[in-house]
């Protein structure tokens, strides 16, 4: 049976564990899987004034998942939105956010620190269905007064931002927008809802990639949107429901799962963070560094007032371009070369060549984004480990040797499928017919129960399975 709800605020750590929980007549512990596409009803009333609205049922899981239903109650929780609506990855919250509220002849504002792919919304999709966009540069507010001197419809921002870590002043470019009649979107996949709360500040929509912190460890693609309930209902809903950018019920349950950690995660890698980026600025090989919690970030103070961290990620330039980067990034024996980001594994990309490679040079250049520039996305590891990796990787840049250790990835699988040491064929495929005597007592016949013998040995000979990749060897058992 489930128990009445608090009548007090829970807090963060209490609402990432047990917020939105809905458990079946079974009072199951864990939060169920709803792996279905359909539903089934009663009668055909039933099924009628479901789809009329009278009756509440579930119809089909591209409208709605109980499973769904939990992660999505349990994310506004969290955010201290009215309601959410899940999508299939984060791309899909964006673009389900944006079309679902514009039409032809409408005008978008957005900063132009952007994901690549959201940059490609803004600057190439939306103008082709007739929607003007224009880009200012985030930090500017002189450029949002300028942009909000006509009509505009919808604000786009990110803070801070992929890969440069620019902040928005989100309380002032919230009031600008309103005066404009615009709706604010914000993306706040790298502050994370821990971090930073971006309806308090005055946003009107809130977008994550729950395929991030959210999972956690880099399992299932997820996204999410959270705003008024009257907005996710009129505007959000609709669009969900007949364009189905819907998640799945089974990457909904991982990422339930996932959130159950979250506050342990983030404070831990945004510890490591900081430490990483303070020995990053003693380094010579570095032109610069940016995380919002250093001193010499250029919107320290900002950062300070409107995040409770400095986050997971730490980006920084390697003086020498792309030459040297790619050779500090294969360096590495530890931190691992991807795109993705906010997972227990410390992962780093080449923005440049891969998250932005689609943007234009010349805009790279105007976001910071230089030839030279690493995004690293700080994982759980021990910080230690990370620094002398990433140390030793800056040593190879200043030209001193490669370290000789292999890469762990590699190390683990080479050395644990050592073959096994041979065995006697007596022991291994013993056969009662060709029993042979003891080689120590010729003088003696061999034993009648040498064959029960021989038998006895094969399951000695079964404990050796197929060598498991990532377990060390086990130990050679001595004869006797």
């Amino acid at each position: 049976m489930a128990k009445p709800a608090s009548d007090r605020p829970l807090r963060p750590a209490t609402l990432l564990v047990r917020g939105g929980q809905m458990r079946s007549n079974i009072d199951e512990t864990s939060e169920s899987l709803y792996l279905t596409s359909g539903f089934v009803y009663d009668n055909a009333l039933q099924a009628e004034q479901t789809f009329t609205g009278a009756a509440q049922h579930f119809q089909y899981s591209r409208f709605g998942n109980p499973t769904v239903q939990m992660l999505e109650a349990r994310l506004a929780a969290l955010e201290g939105a009215e309601a959410c609506r899940a999508t299939a990855t984060g791309m899909a919250a964006v673009s389900s956010a944006m079309l679902s509220h514009l039409k032809a002849g409408d005008r978008v504002v957005a900063s132009r620190a952007l994901f690549g792919s959201c940059h490609w919304i803004v600057s190439t999709l939306l103008p082709r269905y007739g929607i003007q966009t224009e880009f200012v540069d985030g930090g500017d507010l002189a450029q949002w007064e300028a942009a909000f001197k006509r009509p505009c419809q919808m604000v786009l921002i990110e803070t801070p931002s992929n890969p440069m870590l620019e902040l928005v002043d989100l309380k002032a470019v919230c009031e600008l927008a309103h005066a404009a009649g615009a709706v604010v979107v914000v993306d706040n996949v790298f502050a994370t809802p821990l971090l930073q709360k971006p309806m308090k500040f005055g946003a009107d929509v809130v977008v994550y990639s729950a395929t991030k912190h959210f999972d956690g460890q880099g399992r299932v693609l997820g996204g999410a949107v959270l705003g008024s309930k009257k907005w996710v209902e009129e505007i959000l809903q609709p669009f969900i429901r007949n364009t189905g950018p819907a998640i799945s019920p089974f990457n909904a349950w991982v990422i339930l799962k996932g959130l159950e950690t979250l506050h342990l995660r983030v404070p831990a890698m945004c510890r490591s963070a900081a430490a990483i980026a303070q020995m990053l600025e003693e380094r010579a090989e570095i032109g610069r560094v940016c995380y919002p919690y250093l001193a010499s970030h250029p919107q320290y103070a900002l950062a300070k007032q409107q995040m409770s961290g400095g986050g997971t990620l730490v980006s920084f330039e390697l003086k020498g371009g792309k030459e040297a980067a790619f050779r500090f990034l294969d360096a590495l024996r530890v931190v691992d070369i991807s795109n993705n980001l906010g997972d227990s594994k410390s992962l780093i990309t080449h923005p440049a060549t891969t998250t932005h490679s689609k943007v234009s040079a010349e805009e790279r250049a105007r976001l910071g984004i230089s030839e030279g520039a690493v995004r690293l996305s700080v994982g759980l590891e021990d910080v230690e480990d990370l620094v002398e990796d990433i140390a030793a990787a800056l040593d190879v840049v200043a030209g001193n040797p490669a370290p000789k250790k292999k890469p762990l990835a590699r190390m683990v699988v080479e050395e644990s499928v050592a073959p096994a040491p041979k065995k006697p064929a007596a022991r291994t495929k013993a056969k009662p017919a060709r029993a042979e005597p003891a080689p120590a007592k010729p003088a003696k016949p061999a034993p009648r129960k040498a064959a029960p013998r021989a038998k006895a040995a094969e399951p000695a000979a079964a404990e050796a399975p197929e060598p498991d990749l990532f377990a060390a060897p086990a130990p050679r058992r001595k004869r006797g």
